[in-house]
């Protein structure tokens, strides 16, 4: 395969132009391959199956490794010369990945916030859903990289009322995870700022085409917040073992 650098320009279409530094897949594979390699080998051993409920850990574990498998194929095909089709295909696939960790790495901190409000809890799950659908369609569509990051703002919004059910003491979950999920947002937050900010190469093009730029930086940022979201949703699980909702 012809790097894209090279290639001629008309078989790449204006929005992988706008690519900057990712015109060299090597390295984002590199830093989401082996993270993929990571977590789909041993983040399983970490989640307690047998003590919690399937579906929760199923969901969870789905949320953590979609974001890994779908840049990896991303960026793996993304130096062909089949034009603009293949590359907005292979794009979409891309923000698929992110925006399922978006919707299922949500749904287990919804159902844990909402444990003890059970009608509550099944309309907050399908709200986030609809709203989540919502921001796949948003995401896809996006012709520019600000509009995908504010595909995720409404997403964003929710969990952040969740959290502040928690804080206020209204939602249930681990005292410690709160930080977690708070690191974690932060971190999507920082990585999707810096990647539209195009900082550092803006000032400096062409020194950090390969090490340190910006869509390296988002890379790591995003591995970084799936991690801190295990983290929180492993705090959850442990503190779910032993809790009960008044009444029960």
């Amino acid at each position: 395969m012809k790097n894209p650098s090279t290639a001629n320009p008309e078989n790449r279409s204006l929005e992988a132009l706008q690519q900057g530094p990712e015109i060299d897949g090597q390295k984002p594979i590199d830093q989401f391959g082996i993270p993929f390699i990571c977590f789909l080998l041993f983040l399983p051993l970490s989640i307690p199956w047998a003590e919690v409920e399937w579906w929760i850990g199923v969901v969870h574990y789905l949320a953590c490794l979609s974001p890994t498998v779908c840049s990896v194929f991303y960026h793996l095909f993304m130096n062909h010369e089949g034009g603009a089709p293949i590359y907005d295909t292979l794009l979409c696939f891309d923000m698929f990945g992110v925006c399922l960790v978006n919707t299922l790495g949500a749904l287990p901190i919804i159902h844990i916030t909402l444990l003890c409000y059970p009608s509550s809890r099944r309309v907050a799950m399908l709200a986030y859903l609809l709203l989540s659908g919502y921001g796949v369609h948003c995401a896809v569509s996006a012709q520019s990289n600000v509009h995908r990051l504010q595909s995720f703002a409404w997403q964003a919004i929710f969990r952040l009322v969740l959290f502040m059910l928690r804080l206020t003491g209204a939602g249930r979950g681990s005292p410690t995870s709160l930080r977690l999920y708070l690191t974690m947002d932060t971190l999507a937050l920082l990585g999707g700022l810096v990647n539209i900010s195009r900082l550092p190469e803006r000032f400096s093009p062409g020194r950090f085409d390969y090490w340190f730029n910006s869509h390296q930086i988002m890379h790591i940022m995003v591995v970084l917040s799936i991690v801190y979201l295990h983290w929180g949703m492993l705090e959850d699980l442990t503190w779910l073992k032993g809790y009960h909702c008044p009444g029960e």
